[in-house]
């Protein structure tokens, strides 16, 4: 059975990244899928919203872009994902550049390179 997987990332300025993710997510041999609960629009409950859809994933995939420091969202969902004990890691945007990982990462996060054959590892557990 496929890991149910949520994705965080900088909506201003990745969400190319995360369609990407997405197709790859497609592929006949992905051990995870991944289902589309962006929260498009601000809302008072929208940390509450998130949580639940935190909940009911296996592994958060945290894009980490140019901006993702200053993605106010993405740490507080990353922040949501380590309190309730989600398996999460860290993956780089773009090649040829080191994304910046959000605020509420550890310090013992690495940001791991996006390769194939690495996210089938990654969501499988292999750091």
């Amino acid at each position: 059975m496929p890991k149910r997987v949520l994705v965080s990332f900088d909506y201003d300025y990745d969400k190319t990244l995360k369609d990407f993710l997405i197709g790859q997510a497609k592929n006949p041999d992905s051990p995870f899928e991944i289902h589309d609960w962006s929260i498009k629009e601000a809302s008072p409950d929208w940390k509450a919203r998130a949580r639940a859809r935190i909940r009911a994933s296996d592994v958060v995939i945290v894009i980490c872009g140019e901006h993702t420091d200053g993605a106010v969202g993405v740490a507080i969902e990353l922040t949501i994902a380590q309190g309730e004990k989600i398996d999460y890691f860290l993956l780089n945007g773009y090649s040829g550049q080191t994304g910046k990982k959000p605020t509420t990462a550890k310090a013992t996060d690495k940001i791991y390179e996006w390769t194939w054959e690495n996210l089938k590892t990654l969501v499988g557990g292999g750091r």
